[in-house]
């Protein structure tokens, strides 16, 4: 039996498990004294393998399970980090005792006897102590056996004084376990070492030392034995790092690469370019402090801040290089008075995109779990990039930037480019404050397509990454044996072998006999045209050419483990059949719905099985205790129960005793077992009730103490997390649960309503921090709102390139808008703190409106520029984990290139608006004179 205790995320997995083996411990007492006791054993991802370690060779496979244990695992097992090393496909060596019913009966002895006996004549035990004068002498009795051999000579009884040993009744072999567990690797038999690592260490650290030790391991086993890795998820994770660096490089330079094309200079060029190693390497620190290493999760941070950490620099430096253009100032100068006149909108635009992290202290769950070290470092790096735009640029450019009218950088802005821009602009701006209304107009439909564009992207939590592997899995009628089952898995691996984009199919079973798994490992994606889903539809094909079988194919799951289906739908209720015909029902409805595939009800009640019915009034008189029957059954067919062992050097091995084969496998031996009797010495199992063919669970579940059964579903490619759901809710409703039954969502789908409601929550937090910042920086509660007015533009844009770029409203693009909203305000910050600043010189409205957006146009432009030229690497989605990277930046660039037009044409109208608004007020007030109405009405 085996009992599930899920935790919040939160919750220390130590102490947890601690206070699990507290309860456990109150309530063996409770227990039946036949139970062995219970193993505690904690399950996470961090649990599943990292490596697999396959070991083959042209020799048994008792020998191969020998090197495997001894060699490759304890090897292994001892490298700093490795938490476990477990063999698959193993078959260990033990000493075997076949009993023969047929002489046991003419003996008049019960398997017991045997047990007893050998259990009783193999053991070494302390005896005490004895002191001779000054010594101390320890007693120990020495009785175990030193051959295998030896247990054949074992006297069970003595019967009129001729002994009766083991040889009589059994044979003794010095074999190996009983094969339950199977591998093979293109058809060849294998043993596999399952690397498992120590919760908290690094994955990569451990595979890197794991792999170094398989080196030398390969140089120390016989000859003729063959040591592979078939699976490193260090691999991808090492892919993927070293892409997000690739990335990181290639969008600095290209966020760098703006400022000379706005500026044509490669002085500001170099100072602005500055900013962003410097931001970068001074982040490092703040990470090491945090405890934080170099992960998909910091890297991509980063990676998305290369754009963002310049953007304070090149406001500074546009407005530094402005006023040595137009002003004709000295650096020195130019750099003092221009980086005091921008501080306001620079410190504004930081601390309100900083702001925005703060909620993820309010997250839970898998959503914190992704989003806490990324939005730490993302803060951090955009806060070292505000004291890099105020310490190291303003000084660069006072001592190296230079303006020199014959070299044609004096007047940037007169370049045709530019004075086109500029132009179109003014007559854009200018249109948009003489048509106010049909600006409101539009910014209306497009808040409106939100719900629109909402359905239609559709809702995911985290889509699978090409990892070029897929997993497999395979369940044949129950009560297959374990021989038809590698047969048949072996045909189906042959199949999958000959697609040219499988490099090779691993099999194994490591649980019941009809329940098989495959590791399919793909070519790489760039040797092959067809995605990872397009072979798991190819492989479905394969497998569906095999009758009588129910199959799965998986893409790697995020979390890991085979509980995370994306669809995975648990029935409750008090009755176990009831569950498994509804479960039926349910699953019979889901398989109409074509995004789902692999549509598969987990329970059956039809395992075959022989029933022993016991009439125990006859038991009782014939003094037959049930213990003796079931221990009796246990001892002749199970071949588990370890009576005994034996030592051979440092080494101990198992004894197990069981029927020989072909009396086991005989149904008609079981009605001839003799059970011992307290009044008849021995009575025939037949004899104390009936045996009868039937049919039992394999499996019982329980959910809250109800039965559970759980309809587990894949996707097909292109389907939504959330449609798929959708559908799954529709038909556990069609088919109707009667009362006391209900039924949950777990895996992906609970997944994505907690990130849903997390990411909302994160929003909402965001939004009013911003405001408070905001309305703390300009003193004002209306400033904030016209710069806010961007936020609600910028999501239906974001959501229109995710619906271009068939992509969905993941975890990851959830994370994107979220970015978005920090973003895209920046522009109107720039805007409304020149166009105060130009109306408190006295200058009236409208020319103010016009002039401080026609100045702050480039470095918008280029800001927004070089936040797009940052991401279009991570975007292009090239690389190892670059499909879910690409969904952050595609939502980024998106939302702000999209919005850029509408948002500096609805900042200016909305000001205009608020400033009309105040002077009525005042003039209500009596605050304004007659006089200052002219300034206004222009």
């Amino acid at each position: 039996m085996r009992i599930s205790c899920t935790f919040v995320l939160e919750k220390d997995i130590e102490g947890a498990a601690q206070d699990v083996r507290e309860k456990v411990a109150g309530a063996i007492n409770r227990l039946p004294p036949q139970i062995l006791p219970p193993v505690i054993r904690k399950v996470d991802p961090d649990s599943d393998p990292i490596l697999t370690v396959l070991v083959a060779g042209e020799m048994s496979r008792r020998e191969l399970t020998e090197i495997a244990d001894k060699q490759v695992r304890r090897a292994i097992q001892t490298i700093d980090g490795v938490g476990e090393a477990s063999l698959t496909g193993g078959q260990g060596r033990q000493i075997r005792i076949f009993m023969d019913v047929e002489r046991l009966t003419a003996q008049n002895l019960t398997v017991l006897d045997v047990r007893n006996a050998i259990r009783n004549e193999n053991i070494e035990t302390p005896g005490g102590r004895m002191q001779t004068g000054t010594q101390e002498l320890g007693l120990r009795t020495l009785g175990r056996v030193t051959s295998a051999a030896q247990f054949a000579d074992i006297i069970i009884d003595n019967r009129r004084g001729t002994p009766i040993r083991v040889r009589d009744v059994a044979t003794v072999e010095d074999g190996a376990e009983e094969l339950r567990s199977y591998a093979s690797l293109r058809g060849k038999d294998v043993v596999s070492v399952e690397v498992r690592r120590q919760s908290g260490t690094n994955t990569v650290a451990v595979a890197d030392a794991v792999r170094a030790r398989v080196e030398s391991l390969k140089r120390e086993v016989p000859p003729g034995v063959q040591i592979e890795i078939v699976r490193d998820t260090s691999t991808f994770i090492k892919a993927s790092v070293h892409s997000l660096l690739e990335h990181l490089i290639l969008g600095a330079v290209l966020a760098s690469a703006i400022v000379l094309l706005f500026m044509r200079n490669w002085r500001a060029v170099l100072i602005a370019g500055l900013a962003i190693p410097t931001s970068v390497i001074a982040t490092f620190t703040l990470m090491r402090y945090m405890n934080f290493t170099l992960n998909n999760m910091t890297l991509l941070a980063l990676t998305l801040a290369v754009g963002i950490v310049i953007d304070d620099a090149i406001i500074v430096l546009e407005n530094i290089f402005r006023f040595m253009e137009e002003k004709d100032m000295e650096p020195k100068q130019a750099a003092k008075e221009a980086t005091g006149e921008i501080a306001l909108a620079v410190m504004a635009t930081t601390l309100s995109l900083v702001i925005i992290f703060l909620p993820i202290a309010f997250m839970s769950g898998y959503a914190r779990r992704y989003v806490n070290e990324f939005g730490w470092t993302m803060a951090m790096a955009i806060m070292v990039s505000l004291l890099v735009s105020f310490t190291l640029t303003p000084m660069l450019s006072s001592r190296f930037l230079k303006v020199r009218r014959h070299q044609g950088h004096v007047d940037s802005r007169e370049l045709k480019l530019f004075r086109w821009l500029d132009t179109a602009y003014l007559r854009s701006l200018t249109w948009a404050l003489d048509h106010r209304l049909w600006i409101i107009l539009i910014c209306v439909i497009t808040l409106a397509s939100t719900f629109g564009l909402y359905r239609m992207v559709g809702r995911d939590w985290i889509p699978a990454d090409d990892q070029s592997e897929l997993n497999g899995s395979a369940d044949l009628p129950q009560g297959t044996a374990l021989p038809v089952t590698i047969t048949a898995l072996n045909d189906m691996a042959r199949d999958m072998q000959k697609l040219p984009e499988v490099e090779f199919v691993q099999t194994y079973t490591h649980s019941t006999s009809n329940h098989g798994h495959f590791y399919i490992r793909l070519v790489e994606p760039g040797r092959r045209k067809k995605s990872h889903e397009q072979m798991a539809a190819e492989i479905r094909e394969i497998l569906a050419g095999y009758h009588n079988v129910q199959y799965n194919v998986r893409l790697p799951s995020t979390l890991g483990g085979e509980q995370f289906f994306p669809i995975r739908v648990i029935l409750r209720g008090p009755d176990l059949a009831r569950l498994a015909e509804l479960s039926k029902q349910v699953a019979a409805r889901m398989e109409r719905f074509p995004g789902l595939v692999d549509v598969n009800p987990m329970i059956n009640l039809d395992t075959p099985e022989l029933q022993v019915h016991v009439d125990r009034q006859r038991a009782a008189d014939l003094g037959v205790r049930m213990s003796d029957i079931a221990s009796t059954m246990r001892l002749f067919y199970s071949g588990e129960d370890e009576i005994s062992t034996y030592k051979e050097g440092s080494e101990q091995y198992p004894v197990t005793m069981m029927l020989l084969p072909g009396q086991r496998d005989n149904p008609e031996v079981l009605s001839r077992l003799m059970v011992p009797s307290a009044k008849a010495g021995q009575v025939r199992l037949a004899s104390l009730g009936s045996i009868e063919r039937g049919g039992g669970p394999a499996m019982l579940q329980r959910y809250n103490r109800q039965y559970q059964i759980s309809v587990g579903a894949n996707l097909a490619p292109g389907t939504p997390l959330d449609a798929a759901a959708s559908f799954t809710r529709e038909s556990v409703a069609a088919v109707g649960l009667p009362p006391g039954y209900d039924f949950v969502f777990s895996g992906q789908v609970k997944l994505l309503e907690e990130t849903t409601w997390n990411m909302l929550l994160a929003f909402l937090l965001a939004s009013i921090f911003m405001y408070m910042v905001l309305g703390a920086q300009f003193e004002s509660f209306s400033y904030p709102f016209i710069i806010m007015l961007t936020l609600p533009l910028s999501i239906p844009f974001a959501l229109l390139s995710l619906w271009i770029t068939h992509r969905s409203l993941s975890l990851w693009s959830a994370l994107g808008v979220f970015l978005l909203l920090g973003i895209v305000k920046k522009n109107g910050i720039l805007q409304v703190d020149y166009t105060n600043r130009l109306r408190s010189q006295g200058r009236p409205l409208r020319e103010a409106i016009l002039e401080a957006n026609r100045v702050r146009l480039r470095p918008i432009l280029m800001t927004t520029f070089s936040i797009i030229a940052g991401l279009i690497p991570v975007a292009v989605g090239i690389g190892a984990g670059s499909e879910q990277r690409a969904s952050i930046a595609v939502t980024i660039i998106g939302g702000q290139s999209l919005c850029l037009l509408l948002t500096l044409l609805v900042v200016p109208v909305a000001y205009s608006y608020l400033a009309e608004f105040q002077l009525a007020a005042r003039r209500m007030t009596g605050r304004v004179p007659r006089l200052q109405d002219s300034d206004y009405a222009q």
